[in-house]
C-alpha cells in the first residue's frame, strides 16, 4: 500500500501542465503562446513554403503579383480613368498603396479560415490555437518584406530619374504603420474565423468584402481627391490614415494627421482585443460546431 502511494506521488510530481476548461473572458494566454514559440516558428516556415509548393515560379510570385497588379492599376486608373496621383509617378503611387494593403488583405483572408482549415489538426493534438493566426501574420510579413524591398528599388530608380518624390522623416513611422496593418488584419481575421464556426457562409464573403474595402481605402486614388462631403466617411476607415502615412513618408505626398493615426491605433487595439477574447472563447468547444 505504501509503495502504491509513493508511486502515485511520483506520478503527480511529473505533471508540469494541467489542461482544463477556462472560465475567464479576460484571459489572453500570452505566456502559453510564448512557451510554444518554436511551434509558431515551424508554422511560419510551413505557411511560407507551402504557399507556392509545386508551382513553376515559386516565391517569384511575391514579385510578379505586385508588378502585374500595379501595371494594371496604372493603365486602368492612371491612363484610362486619369485619376490624379498627387503629382507622383502613377506606377510608384499605386505600388506603394498595393504593397501596404496586400499585407493587410493577405493576413485577414488567411486568418479568417483558421478553424475550418485546421479543424483536423486541432482535433488531434493540443497547442495554443492562437499560434496559427500569429504564424500567418508573421509569414505574411515575410512576403511583405520582399515586396517592400522591390518598392524601395523602384523608389531609388524614380528618385535618380528626377521624379517628384520626397522621402522624409515619416519613413521612421513605417514599422508602426506595418504593425498596425498586420494587427488590424489579425484582429478582423480571428473575429471572422470565430464566427465561421457557426456561420460558414461568412468565409465566402471575406474575399468579396476585402475587395470592396480596398475601394473604400485610398489605394487607387489619393485622399486629397475625395470630395469634402465624403472625406470623413473615408477617414472612418482605419486603414485610410495608415496608407496615407506610408505614402507620405516614402513619397512625400499625401495627408498625415496625428489625430487620424491615433484613431487608427485605438480602433486596431479594440478590434485585436475583442478578436482574441472571442477566439479564446470559441476555441473551447468549436469542434462541436465546425
Amino acid at each position: 500500500m505504501n509503495v502504491t502511494r509513493e508511486l502515485d506521488h511520483a506520478a503527480e510530481d511529473r505533471w508540469v501542465t494541467i489542461l482544463g476548461p477556462e472560465t475567464r473572458w479576460l484571459d489572453f494566454r500570452l505566456g502559453e503562446l510564448w512557451r510554444y514559440r518554436d511551434l509558431v516558428a515551424l508554422f511560419v516556415r510551413r505557411d511560407f513554403l507551402a504557399q507556392y509548393k509545386q508551382t513553376i515560379l515559386g516565391p517569384a510570385w511575391h514579385v510578379i503579383q505586385p508588378l502585374l497588379t500595379t501595371v494594371t492599376f496604372t493603365i486602368v486608373f492612371g491612363r484610362i480613368a486619369r485619376i490624379p496621383t498627387d503629382s507622383l509617378p502613377p506606377f510608384l503611387f499605386y505600388f506603394a498603396g498595393y504593397v501596404i494593403w496586400s499585407y493587410f488583405a493577405t493576413t485577414l483572408t488567411k486568418v479568417s479560415s483558421t478553424f475550418i482549415a485546421n479543424a483536423s489538426m486541432f482535433g488531434k493534438v493540443y497547442f495554443p490555437r492562437m499560434a496559427i493566426p500569429v504564424s500567418i501574420s508573421i509569414s505574411s510579413m515575410i512576403a511583405f518584406g520582399i515586396q517592400f524591398a522591390l518598392f524601395l528599388a523602384f523608389l531609388v530608380y524614380f528618385r535618380f530619374r528626377g521624379s517628384p518624390v520626397d522621402p522624409n522623416a515619416w519613413m521612421l513611422a513605417a514599422p508602426i504603420v506595418v504593425l498596425l496593418m498586420g494587427a488590424l488584419g489579425l484582429g478582423f481575421g480571428i473575429i471572422v474565423s470565430s464566427l465561421t464556426t457557426r456561420y460558414r457562409d461568412l468565409s465566402n464573403l471575406v474575399t468579396f468584402g476585402v475587395q470592396l474595402l480596398m475601394y473604400a481605402t485610398p489605394i487607387v486614388y489619393p485622399l486629397s481627391e475625395v470630395p469634402d462631403g465624403y472625406r470623413l466617411l473615408v477617414l472612418l476607415n482605419p486603414m485610410s490614415s495608415l496608407v496615407e502615412a506610408f505614402r507620405f513618408g516614402f513619397l512625400g505626398a499625401g495627408t498625415v494627421s496625428f489625430g487620424h493615426l491615433a484613431y487608427s491605433f485605438v480602433f486596431t487595439l479594440v478590434i485585436l482585443i475583442c478578436g482574441v477574447l472571442l477566439f479564446n472563447r470559441v476555441e473551447r468547444n468549436f469542434m462541436d460546431t465546425v
